[in-house]
């Protein structure tokens, strides 16, 4: 990949994991034996990646433990949201304002993420460089949703974003961003979404649609019916 550096977003409380996130944070919890945030580490390794940017607020101390103690072979640095947490738009801008890169590869570990997405982040890249856009986000229909309560935020025309009545396509949790987009930005607690909504209204966000089915942990009822299937 032409990019060489990713991000994990491992700030939040998981508060709709509760009562297992009250001592777990949730990117440390299982599915078929492996946490979240090693199943996501295993994916950015095959894609090339050279460096991973953690950011870390809610149990931090077992997030950090975590990643010292399983030694994986690339290099990881953590990035503490400090004295408040940043939310997905601020610890985005706190993590990118570490590194010397552009452009980045942004995952949420809520998804259980997987070799399987490898092809399409890879043709999500291609498209990013290709058309020289800012920033792209990896959708999936709601179809192909394990949890069939989560309705659609976007729609997709020519792989330029739209919101609009069909909304049938869900973020993944995975996308490529440039720091460009950050320079009206101060480092403070925002969503990611204030960027989107931005972009969508100059029809510059992109999005590039998977196929693959989707498994995310939305809450703790999802999860338990994850762990059984």
């Amino acid at each position: 990949m032409k990019i060489k550096t990713a991000l994990i977003l491992c700030a939040g409380y998981g508060k709709r994991l509760n009562p297992l996130t009250l001592t777990t944070p949730k990117p440390l919890l299982k599915i078929n034996q492996i946490t979240l945030l090693e199943n996501c580490i295993n994916l950015i390794v095959s894609l090339g990646i050279k460096k991973i940017l953690v950011n870390t607020f809610y149990l931090e101390e077992k997030i950090k433990n975590f990643i010292e103690e399983k030694k994986f072979k690339i290099e990881i640095k953590i990035i503490k949201d400090g004295n408040n947490i940043l939310n997905t738009g601020g610890g985005v801008l706190n993590m990118v304002n570490s590194s010397k890169d552009m452009d980045f590869l942004v995952f949420n570990p809520d998804t259980v993420w997987g070799e399987n997405y490898k092809k399409d982040i890879e043709g999500m890249e291609k498209l990013y460089f290709l058309n020289k856009v800012k920033n792209i986000l990896l959708l999936v229909n709601k179809n192909f949703s394990f949890d069939k309560n989560l309705s659609g935020d976007f729609s997709l025309n020519n792989n330029v974003i739209k919101k609009d009545k069909l909304n049938n396509l869900i973020y993944t949790g995975c996308q490529i961003i440039n720091k460009d987009l950050f320079k009206s930005y101060s480092v403070h607690n925002f969503s990611i979404s204030e960027i989107w909504n931005n972009l969508i209204e100059n029809n510059s966000l992109y999005g590039f649609e998977s196929l693959e089915n989707f498994y995310h942990l939305t809450n703790l009822e999802v999860y338990e019916n994850l762990l059984k299937n």
